[in-house]
């Protein structure tokens, strides 16, 4: 038996510890108290800031967000669930959070506090009606990967390394309930009008369960891995339907490094080119051509290695996004150098996706084409060029101060509409994840301009 695999003791492991399993706030109750207390906690440490300061002396800003950063990461990972998958997606938007946030909530693209072994077990007895050890030949009964809607664990069966994700229980039952806290205090803290919202607030549910949905996982995970399957240095696990449920999923265990670790590494230019040139062909093939994308390209759901001169492993289908061919239209067509030179088209392109409406006033309109425009410039530079450096600082540099120009914009921070086709949401989510990616890489890669007009 490996000594990196150990397989649990059935005595040890098997039993369920009531107060364990009490640990995870399941219920719309408990989760709402969850929320409460955080808040109580996050508004006393702001009388301590104001009031120290109040008293003469030093409270610096930075210790505020440090406090609070941490109160509102142990909440959501002990929520876990929907509450974690945001922080994770705002861990992806670089300038959107103060540095004491998206740092601890890039956490959860990697570790978050795992499941207690009993609770582990008793998943996987609810699943399959055995115990791990009886269902596998060794499984290491601690997580070696816990994140917002399951855990990884490692086993062996039948002379076979794999991974075994075991969703949180409860969590699928928790996301409507979850959005529907939530919802009345954003609506009433950003001034919005929930049927202007509602769509937003659909794709993302809709998301956020198609998750928990291992099932779903297991079949779009096949289906893509089949159809991606020539495209150079990506490597792809197998999934094995005997022994996934719906909340259980297994699958290969792939070899390789997260990026963090990977660039510890000091991989050569060649190698970070041939991994970003392998991750800009899968989502371009994935768009253009299966018009459906992993959308959840954030670094823990990649494998990265330097062998045959770079490779990925790409996990985690369970966030895949379907593009209809007329959203597939839009958004290309937003891209091209044609519609960057043609205000008229670019004016009529943005009313089909919901950024200008015929009610707008003049001034509104051009400050959103304006807007848009600088924007789009910038942020599709890389599908108009057949070569483009992801590693070339004044890019990086322009692209932050865009986002730093927006968010002082007097007309946005007052804007109360949303606006856009929520179909975006998931895309641009996507081209988020894989330009940090590449940056992080500092990778160059070959485009192919494929929205040249």
């Amino acid at each position: 038996m490996s000594n990196d695999l150990p397989t649990p003791n059935s005595a040890a492991a098997e039993p369920t510890d009531a107060r364990q399993l009490a640990s995870l706030p399941t219920t719309k109750v408990a989760r709402a108290a969850r929320f409460a207390k955080t808040g109580l906690k996050v508004g006393a440490n702001y009388v301590k800031h104001y009031a120290k300061r109040a008293a003469g002396g030093t409270s610096e800003t930075a210790e505020l967000h440090a406090a609070n950063a941490a109160e509102l990461y142990g909440a959501l990972s002990e929520m876990k669930g929907s509450v974690l998958k945001v922080a994770q997606m705002l861990a992806m938007e670089k300038n959107m959070l103060p540095t004491a946030y998206s740092d601890l909530f890039a956490q959860a693209q990697y570790q978050s506090p795992p499941l207690s072994g009993p609770l582990v077990t008793k998943v996987l007895r609810d699943a399959f009606g055995r115990s791990p050890s009886e269902v596998f030949d060794e499984f290491d009964i601690n997580a070696r990967q816990a994140a917002s809607i399951g855990q990884v664990h490692r086993a062996r069966k039948d002379g076979r390394d794999l991974a075994v994700k075991v969703q949180y229980p409860g969590v699928a039952d928790s996301i409507r309930s979850d959005i529907r806290l939530v919802k009345p205090i954003a609506l009433r803290v950003l001034g919005l009008d929930e049927a202007q919202v509602r769509p937003y607030l659909e794709e993302v549910e809709t998301r956020l369960l198609e998750e928990t949905n291992y099932e779903l996982e297991l079949r779009r995970g096949t289906e893509i891995a089949a159809e991606c399957a020539h495209i150079a240095h990506l490597e792809f696990p197998r999934y094995y339907p005997e022994l996934s449920t719906n909340r259980v999923l297994t699958m290969d265990w792939l070899p390789g490094q997260h990026l963090k670790e990977f660039l510890a590494t000091d991989p050569s230019q060649a190698v970070r080119n041939q991994l970003g040139q392998a991750l800009w062909d899968f989502y371009a093939f994935q768009l253009h051509t299966l018009h459906r994308v992993h959308a959840d390209p954030h670094p823990g759901n990649f494998l990265l290695r330097a062998d045959d001169g770079g490779t990925v492993g790409v996990l985690d289908f369970g966030c895949v996004k379907e593009i209809p061919a007329d959203v597939y239209q839009l958004f290309t067509a937003l891209l091209t150098p044609e519609t960057l030179a043609d205000e008229a088209r670019l004016a009529d392109l943005l009313t089909q996706a919901g950024v200008l409406r015929p009610e707008d006033a003049p001034t509104r309109r051009e400050f959103y084409l304006r807007t848009m425009q600088a924007s789009l410039e910038l942020v599709g530079r890389p599908f108009r060029q057949a070569t483009f450096d992801f590693g070339d600082p004044a890019y990086m540099a322009a692209l932050y101060q865009l986002g730093d120009d927006l968010m002082q914009q007097p007309e946005l921070r007052q804007q109360r509409e949303p606006r856009g086709s929520e179909h975006f949401i998931y895309l641009n989510r996507t081209y988020v994840g894989l330009y940090a990616l590449l940056t992080e890489l500092r990778a160059s890669v070959q485009t192919g301009v494929v929205v040249a007009g």
